[in-house]
């Protein structure tokens, strides 16, 4: 059904297909706990860093200001992602909601709140991840803008960096933007992923690193070769960027725009391209296995992309650990957490 289709049809046919959306992407899919948010714009919804430390450790369930915006990093880290990151990812105020609901049905069970605010970020590994990790909660510089991490967004930004060259040519951008866009009933992004690189999607989700032993196709890893060293490696972003307009000479193809996008700024296999988050894990708000999920179900939250910032740069912020518990203990990642 085209917009022009919708707009001319009676208004109350247009409402019932608007509240029918709302009411999948908040939630109320069957299966889904009940969402328990309310208006982020009320008088009484958390609005500091602070106030949401508190109700996070009272187990309380609030609306959150779109004000504030949350990181997970390592635990010990000065900035909110490694210092040679451009931008930083970042969960919206409707992820936070999400975290209070975790930490409230979960407060008993840490390793769900814990486990379960990385599956809904977007972690792939946590069968076995044990990095300290904690949650940044802040408020940003005045100034400063959160963008959706679309692929159009990031080609304009670099743009906007490096002027205009031909590394990234509308073609490419093209292609790799429709693979993502055009998936089918029970097609997801790791699927997209794999098509566009030829990685094999079986292997990236038990945790092999990209190469050609796994499919992935040349254009791919000469680009990743080309970018040069990661910034989680110590590199920088821009030198990464930099690197790839300079060194790379094989097609700039999706398959070569897919790979520096991988390598400079963590856009990784399971990056949906549209703002959402995704993971194949069960989806802690599902009351599903994963296997009985459907593809929808294991789209999260909303996410941002912002200027990397060290925390002492943030007008406010606090840390919350997380606990991960035992790694042999998460079997809720396949069977569901509830």
């Amino acid at each position: 059904m085209t917009v022009h289709q919708l707009i001319t049809r009676p208004r109350t046919r247009l409402l019932t297909v608007l509240a029918a959306c709302l009411f999948v992407l908040l939630g109320g899919a069957p299966g889904a706990l009940a969402d328990t948010r309310r208006d982020p714009a009320s008088t009484d919804c958390i609005s500091t860093p602070a106030e949401y430390k508190a109700a996070w450790d009272a187990r309380q369930v609030r609306c959150v200001s779109p004000s504030l915006f949350g990181t997970t990093h390592t635990r010990g880290d000065t900035t909110l992602y490694p210092s040679g990151f451009w931008y930083a990812w970042a969960g919206s105020n409707t992820n936070l909601e999400r975290y209070l609901q975790l930490r409230s049905r979960y407060g008993d069970q840490p390793p769900k709140t814990g486990i379960g605010v990385l599956s809904f970020v977007g972690y792939p590994g946590l069968d076995s991840w044990d990095t300290p990790t904690d949650l940044a909660v802040y408020t940003l510089p005045a100034g400063t803008r959160a963008q959706v991490p679309a692929f159009e967004t990031w080609f304009r930004l670099l743009d906007e960096k490096f002027g205009h060259t031909d590394a990234y040519p509308l073609a490419a951008q093209r292609d790799l933007v429709l693979a993502y866009s055009r998936l089918g009933r029970g097609e997801d992004v790791v699927g997209a992923f794999q098509d566009v690189t030829g990685c094999k999607r079986a292997r990236l989700l038990k945790g092999a690193a990209p190469s050609a032993a796994i499919g992935c196709s040349r254009d791919f890893l000469d680009a990743l070769a080309a970018a040069g060293p990661s910034p989680y490696d110590g590199a920088s972003s821009l030198a990464c960027f930099a690197n790839f307009q300079s060194g790379y000479t094989g097609p700039r193809d999706a398959a070569a725009l897919r790979g520096v996008l991988y390598q400079c700024q963590d856009a990784g296999f399971l990056n949906t391209g549209v703002g959402l988050g995704y993971n194949t894990y069960a989806n802690p708000f599902v009351c599903k296995s994963a296997a009985a999920q459907t593809v929808r179900q294991r789209y999260t939250g909303r996410e941002f992309v912002l200027p990397n910032a060290s925390f002492g740069e943030l007008p406010s912020h606090v840390d919350i650990p997380l606990d991960l518990g035992n790694p042999n203990q998460r079997g809720f990642l396949q069977k569901g957490y509830c």
